[in-house]
């Protein structure tokens, strides 16, 4: 079998050979096996090709106003049922303070008001999700690289750990959401933190009051109601060790597309 020439395109042929199983969502796709198997394979092969292609440097395609999905469906959970979250949400996030911590110089604690006050970038750019679907939105925020270049980021450090309090999978209410990328892809030039989605305030389904945009990674690595950001050495020792919750279920921690 020859090999596509990127990521996007063989993941987006997987999805679509595996449409008959009727995959539900993410949390469906974790307790599938065979599944996960069948993408880790891919994932190794796909890497590899993907290097030989490109540089992890390279930028994700924008698009055109014009490109833009009339509806914007939400990944994974979203409706955290954390009070702190809920209580956070009722008062239209005034009391919402993002912190910024771990291996870094100077820690941060900002309110949405201050972080909507930074340079912003805006980019029309497709989400690709592990479920088999993709839209097309105009994403406004705050370049992670900037809170970083504010933090001023320890030599040890290695990779930014975005701690957020949904719980994808009800059986388990203990594990909250948590995801990490490493300092190539945090200073990427399109690595936003949102707080817009096609010029309205983040809705409650797409992460609000803030999401990460790693634009050339599928959905699962975006992570969504972000409250603190740190900055570590290794992710061995935190939760399972595996840089992330998907990745705990035994998803791949990178996934470039």
């Amino acid at each position: 079998m020859s090999l596509p020439n990127n990521r996007r395109q063989f993941l987006q042929g997987l999805a679509a050979s595996l449409g008959a199983a009727s995959l539900a969502g993410c949390d469906e796709l974790a307790k599938s096996k065979p599944f996960g198997k069948v993408l880790n394979s891919a994932e190794g092969m796909n890497q590899a090709a993907q290097q030989t292609l490109t540089t992890r440097k390279g930028l994700a395609r924008e698009f055109t106003a014009a490109d833009i999905a009339p509806s914007f469906r939400g990944n994974g959970s979203t409706n955290p049922q954390q009070p702190a979250y809920l209580a956070l949400a009722a008062n239209k996030f005034l009391d919402y303070r993002l912190q910024v911590g771990g291996l870094v110089e100077k820690p941060l604690s900002l309110s949405l008001d201050e972080l909507r006050k930074l340079p912003a970038k805006t980019q029309i750019t497709r989400h690709d999700c592990v479920e088999g679907w993709s839209a097309i939105g105009k994403w406004t925020g705050t370049p992670l690289s900037l809170l970083l270049d504010s933090a001023v980021v320890k030599p040890a450090a290695r990779f930014v750990l975005f701690r957020c309090p949904d719980t994808p999978i009800d059986s388990e209410p203990d594990k909250a959401y948590y995801e990490s990328i490493d300092l190539q892809d945090a200073y990427h030039p399109q690595t936003i933190l949102a707080y817009d989605l096609n010029d309205q305030p983040l809705p409650t389904a797409n992460g609000a009051p803030l999401r990460v945009r790693v634009e050339r990674q599928l959905g699962y690595k975006m992570a969504k109601y972000i409250m603190q950001i740190e900055l570590v050495a290794s992710f061995a020792e935190i939760e399972g060790g595996n840089g992330g919750f998907w990745e705990d279920q035994g998803y791949q921690w990178y996934a470039g597309i």
